[in-house]
């Protein structure tokens, strides 16, 4: 990874990466609140405010399906004319959501299901290094998530992998959550990158609150008052049900956290001492006499 004191950034100058949630089940749930194709209205709107905004600003987007993900834009690639952009980005979109689906059919899906959000993050990450090894100098990368389903415990270990590696590289990750209940994985992936969580009120108009929130580059934002993140859920989740809990027992070799004591590890295949709950206090062992 590039050590952070090589990078040279232009002050207002934008690398934008978006990771837009295509997942189809929480579209197919959420049409009555908003649409899918009113969705893309607002986003394309906005994509093509940041591209105004600075002739040299670039975007990229992730579609972030059930099973996959895939760039279907860049706005560096010369392999599209400027006017048929558009049309390019809404074509891949539709082929990989068409993928996507296909997938998700030959897999059984309970409930909505969650998106491949570790997936897309590590692609944005994978971009923007090779972005830094292009030349001395560089726009000012950041990531932007568009994402409303909800969190998928299986993927805690990459999400916050990909966290960590983004913080280490001061690429700040915004999330814009348009789902009906927070996502604790975002929530902690803005604060920990200093980014921006935002779940606008009403979806009718998100295409005002993405140029109001997320369209002001890095340099901009140390002017203006952004919507500060409270009530972030720090939980873990369990390696053995998948769910946040409070406390919990840590494999002292890889990490893995459980809900429960188990004789070994399913990470790493460690095998664990017993429960302290099982083991004789120590003051219990006192009190006994010789005679007892």
């Amino acid at each position: 990874m590039t050590p952070v004191s090589s990078k040279q950034y232009t002050d207002d100058v934008s690398l934008l990466m978006v990771l837009m949630d295509t997942n189809p089940f929480f579209w197919s749930a959420a049409k009555n609140s908003l649409a899918f194709s009113n969705f893309l209205s607002h986003v394309l709107s906005f994509l093509n405010s940041i591209l105004l905004l600075n002739q040299v600003n670039q975007v990229v987007v992730i579609a972030t399906g059930l099973n996959s993900c895939e760039y279907v834009y860049d706005s560096s690639s010369n392999e599209v004319a400027p006017n048929q952009r558009a049309e390019s980005l809404l074509q891949k979109l539709e082929d990989f959501v068409i993928k996507d689906e296909k997938l998700s059919k030959e897999e059984s899906v309970d409930g909505i299901g969650a998106s491949l959000l570790s997936g897309s993050l590590s692609m944005a990450l994978c971009y923007i290094q090779r972005v830094f090894r292009s030349g001395p100098l560089h726009p000012q990368p950041r990531i932007l998530c568009l994402h409303g389903s909800p969190d998928g415990p299986e993927q805690y270990v990459a999400i916050m992998n990909a966290i960590f590696s983004a913080q280490r590289s001061m690429v700040p990750i915004d999330s814009c959550f348009i789902g009906t209940h927070n996502s604790a994985f975002l929530q902690q992936a803005s604060y920990i990158t200093k980014g921006v969580y935002f779940k606008p009120p009403q979806l009718d108009g998100l295409f005002q609150y993405l140029s109001t929130v997320f369209a002001t580059d890095l340099h901009s934002r140390s002017f203006l008052q952004h919507p500060k993140t409270t009530g972030v859920d720090f939980r873990a989740s369990c390696f053995c049900h998948k769910n946040a809990i409070d406390m919990g027992y840590i494999c002292s070799v890889c990490l893995s956290i459980f809900c429960k004591h188990h004789k070994k590890c399913s990470t790493c295949g460690s095998v664990f001492g017993q429960a302290q709950t099982n083991i004789p206090s120590t003051s219990n062992q006192k009190r006994k006499t010789p005679d007892s």
